[in-house]
């Protein structure tokens, strides 16, 4: 097993990520945002795949550990242009280890228009599994469950195309055996697709472009199960009766 401190201040990239049109388009119909709207540009929330020009060569070493997205922060310096060329770069520059688990401070640039900062935990052992039960069947492959109106879903098909357009092929989020081993009851919807759920709402909510978000992934949710979306000025939160799933800061201002 690596011994994960000797990873702060490595580096990776700089690596060239294209805006590809293709991409774009798969995430705004996964999303559910309107194509109309992004013709020349892409949503903010597309700063995933900026994220994962280099995150994977990064989780590609981290292959032995069970890997969880705890957090995310994003910082947009200019819109993110359909067919731009950029160079991305990836930085560990913290790691800090409590009870086991790894804390991963992964900052990444791209170009002149985006910064972010990931916290990944990584643990060497899999996660106990918990009570009898705690395992649960897939739901059907395309099955959104029966969301209401105002609520939010995806299907494990929608996990797939979510993947194929930001490159975030992290193993919970598809494979349900890698997602047991990793503590959860089968495949997790992305963090990041809540995320760009989140700055979708807040975006139609405030008709203004974000220039910052924090994002703490609080709970996994699960493939067809709805949740809503609440909007109090800069606060976001994505929730069903019993648990909150993810929580946001959002401004829209450089301060």
């Amino acid at each position: 097993m690596m011994n994960l401190a000797e990873f702060e201040g490595r580096i990776y990239g700089a690596l060239p990520w294209r805006v590809a049109p293709d991409a774009v388009g798969d995430f705004v119909e996964v999303t559910g945002d309107d194509h109309e709207r992004w013709s020349s540009l892409a949503p903010p929330g597309f700063a995933a795949a900026a994220l994962f020009a280099v995150a994977p060569d990064l989780l590609a070493e981290l292959y032995q550990h069970s890997v969880i997205h705890g957090e995310q922060t994003f910082a947009w310096k200019g819109p993110i242009t359909i067919g731009d060329l950029v160079d991305v770069t990836g930085t560990v520059t913290r790691v800090r280890e409590r009870g086991g688990v790894f804390f991963v401070t992964f900052e990444m640039t791209a170009g002149s228009i985006l910064s972010g900062t990931s916290l990944f935990l990584a643990s060497g052992e899999a996660i106990p599994a918990g009570e009898p039960g705690f395992e649960r069947p897939e739901p059907p492959h395309g099955y959104r469950g029966e969301p209401g109106e105002g609520e939010l879903s995806a299907s494990r098909a929608d996990l797939i195309r979510y993947a194929s357009a930001t490159r975030d092929w992290n193993p919970v989020h598809w494979d349900h055996e890698a997602a047991v081993a990793a503590g959860f009851p089968g495949v997790v919807v992305h963090g990041l697709l809540q995320a760009a759920w989140a700055l979708r709402v807040f975006t139609e909510a405030n008709q203004e472009s974000p220039r910052s978000a924090r994002f703490r992934f609080r709970n996994p949710l699960l493939p067809a199960r709805p949740i809503g979306v609440s909007v109090e000025g800069v606060q976001v939160t994505l929730s069903d009766v019993d648990t909150e799933y993810l929580t946001a800061t959002i401004s829209t201002s450089d301060e």
